[in-house]
């Protein structure tokens, strides 16, 4: 690609591409292309002016190396980019303040007095006709935009027909300006949960193949078993499965779908498997959907945003009633129509959801994704976080240490085999077998029957007409009665304590161990340490794994409270107990058998590289390369509380002000609804503002972020 460099600083640069501007789609194509690099910390596009501007770290060179490497042909941009790109609804919403401003201002120098007159007298029918609709809602009751009708009618029948038109202008300005700041924070949120699968399993002739998702077309048949995301809207051919839908209509419970039903892109099969002829791939609407859901669900609002809401409409009236008093004392109509200028539901009902939407989006910088407010709230408040070993606690990539073999099969036989059923199933162990296999060059094409997973267990399947089973010692041994080989007993004795043990049995014999390494994640005890400062008065771990294992891991961490041996049901049945004692609980798991404690507790967090049931049930998702983010939530949670409760303070006392200055005569309407509309816009993007400041690698407060 050809371009100049208009402006450099040290790991910035602006550049300039040889065009008048670009489109919209050309834009989102440069960006998603420079976002791809590790090297580039940070882009911003600008479509108008055809420039890039680029912080980076790193050479220099290779970011120009970067940039002459672009070309709009030659770059693949998924279609989910394109569709969820806030890109030109900003453009636009742009366009309609600056069209807002010079109207008002142009026309009071163009324009003679009677047709702006006129101007105006159409313009105010509308905020009188929107003021009017809300007396026959009973529901809602008195509401703000009755006060603004009252407002214009009553500046307009005193002749003040400046301070009408300044009104108007004013909320229009605050009514785009509160659009604009809920959809971006809404858009940048549903970004960061939009659907994102890189690969699936295609039904062919030949059987199953893994494929990019980005080769499947309508048409293709693609196969989808417990804990995975359906990963297109289409039809079921076979099977019949329960499938978690919350993403997308908001329903808790699963749904039974089997053959000729429909299910939808972003769902989770939560038990049983389905083979699905695909409808719909790319740009289906997946993102709106979420965007939906997202505006729509109570469930996503804290309780404080909540009260401040129902506090907003219940203070309608008494604005409303101290109008008509300073009227009735006063008989001085600007008095009133100042008051009426003045409400507190417009700064509440939109510094309340922005602080928390902010504060949603800030979390993603981070590598956090939280599905609502109420669940910040409840990380704030919360006093027992429980953790699941596996995956969590332990590093979310163990390694196959070694495979003894109890049979006459070799080891990378058995490790094949293994594999071969391994693959279906989202699980860190599931993956290491895999991994080791293709480390070692071990091809494994499908060679056994229908794999049935059975949670918090293993896999039952068979290979060459013979049952196998590979998991727990638990299912293996107790479960599926597996007899240890007798001349196997004092080699099965002298297995190693110091890995996590996988059997894999054969028609009721024990066929080989499976060593896994799972260390302890290096940031661990410190995490642990920072979480009981920040408030945690139970830090608790439980795991399916020995109790040998689990000491070891738990005293490691500096965890006091630990339960080994635990089935899924168990992990629930502690947080509902601990919920009845009156304690609110976090559960940070990322397997398929972490789903019902995730369910069950005040905020679910999940890894996001562990099973996608749990991702789609959890409330809160975080990235599984540091433990730290846990850290960064609680932080964020907590100040986000404060900055909720100083929004309070400050509309109801501010506005009071005004009020007061309006009934003794000290300010005019006009001067009463500028600094009223002014002051909510400005609390508004003040509470858009991070509330952690970036020192180094690590988020430290912002003192002034609550404030």
């Amino acid at each position: 690609m050809r371009y100049t460099i208009k402006h450099e600083i040290r790991f910035r640069i602006r550049v300039h591409l040889p065009m008048k501007r670009m489109t919209f789609r050309e834009a989102d194509t440069l960006d998603y292309y420079l976002q791809s690099f590790p090297e580039i910390r940070e882009v911003h596009v600008y479509e108008r002016t055809a420039d890039a501007v680029i912080r980076f770290d790193g050479d220099r060179a290779r970011i120009l190396e970067i940039l002459k490497g672009f070309s709009f042909q030659g770059t693949t941009v998924p279609e989910r980019v394109y569709e969820s790109s806030g890109r030109e609804a900003s453009a636009g919403y742009r366009d309609r303040i600056i069209g807002s401003i010079l109207m008002h201002y142009g026309k009071r120098m163009l324009l003679p007095f009677r047709i702006r007159l006129i101007w105006d007298g159409i313009r105010a029918v509308k905020y009188v006709w929107r003021g009017l609709k809300t007396i026959g809602n009973a529901s809602f009751g008195v509401r703000v935009e009755l006060l603004d009708a009252i407002a214009i009618s009553a500046a307009m029948l005193i002749g003040d027909y400046n301070t009408a038109s300044n009104v108007m202008f004013l909320l229009g300005i605050g009514d785009t300006l509160e659009e604009w700041t809920h959809k971006r924070s809404v858009d940048d949120l549903a970004r960061r949960m939009s659907l994102n699968v890189d690969q699936v399993w295609l039904l062919t002739d030949q059987g199953e193949v893994l494929t990019d998702s980005s080769r499947i077309v309508c048409g293709d048949r693609v196969v989808v078993r417990m804990g995975n995301m359906i990963p297109f809207d289409g039809d079921v051919d076979e099977g019949e499965a329960m499938v978690n839908q919350a993403s997308m209509t908001g329903e808790s419970a699963a749904v039974r779908k089997c053959e000729g039903s429909a299910v939808f892109a972003g769902t989770v099969v939560e038990e049983g498997e389905l083979t699905v002829t695909v409808t719909q791939v790319e740009g289906c609407g997946r993102f709106d959907k979420i965007v939906k859901m997202i505006e729509e669900s109570e469930k996503l609002k804290s309780s404080l945003e909540s009260r401040a809401e129902r506090l907003a409409d219940r203070l309608v009236p008494y604005t409303l009633a101290a109008s008509a008093i300073t009227w009735l004392f006063s008989r001085n109509v600007t008095k009133a129509v100042s008051v009426l200028m003045v409400d507190y539901s417009c700064a509440l009902k939109m510094a309340m959801p922005l602080s928390v939407l902010s504060a949603i989006r800030e979390a993603t910088e981070y590598g956090i994704t939280v599905k609502g407010g109420r669940f910040l709230e409840a990380v704030a408040d919360a006093d027992t976080i429980i953790f699941d070993k596996t995956g969590t606690l332990t590093k979310a990539r163990p390694t196959v240490k070694r495979v003894i073999s109890f049979c006459e099969e070799s080891e990378d036989e058995l490790l094949r085999q293994a594999a071969c059923l391994e693959e279906h199933f989202p699980h860190s162990v599931a993956r290491a077998v895999v991994d080791a296999a293709s480390d070692k060059g071990l091809l494994h094409d499908e060679m056994h029957t229908k794999a049935e997973y059975i949670v918090a267990h293993g896999i039952a399947s068979h290979i060459d007409g013979k049952k196998v089973v590979i998991g727990s010692y638990h299912f293996v041994f107790e479960d599926e009665r597996t007899m240890i080989p007798d001349d196997k007993q004092e080699l099965f004795d002298n297995l190693p304590d110091a890995y996590s043990h996988l059997y894999f049995a054969k028609e009721g014999k024990l066929a080989a161990v499976i060593l896994i390494e799972d260390p302890m994640r290096a940031e661990c005890a410190d995490v642990v340490a920072k979480l009981k400062e920040q408030g945690f008065g139970h830090v608790v771990m439980m795991t399916g794994d020995s109790e040998r294992t689990a000491a070891a891991i738990a005293a490691s961490a500096g965890i006091d409270e630990y339960y080994a041996e635990v089935l899924p049901e168990d992990k629930a049945a502690y947080v509902e107990k601990a919920k009845a004692d009156g304690r609110r609980v976090i559960m940070v798991g990322d397997g398929i058998n972490d789903s019902p404690a995730l369910s069950a507790a005040d905020a679910g967090i999940a890894i996001s590289e562990g099973a996608e049931i749990a991702r789609q049930i959890a409330d809160i998702t975080i990235s599984s390369e540091d433990l730290e983010a846990i850290v960064v939530l609680r932080e964020l949670s907590t100040l986000l509380m404060k900055r909720i409760r100083f929004n309070y303070r400050t509309i109801v006392g501010f506005n009071s002000a005004l009020i007061l200055l309006g009934i003794a005569g000290i300010l005019p309407p006009a001067t009463s609804a500028m600094l009223h509309n002014g002051s909510t816009v400005a609390l508004g993007l003040k509470s858009m503002t991070n509330l952690l400041l970036v020192k180094g690698d690590r988020p430290t407060t912002d003192a002034n972020a609550c404030k």
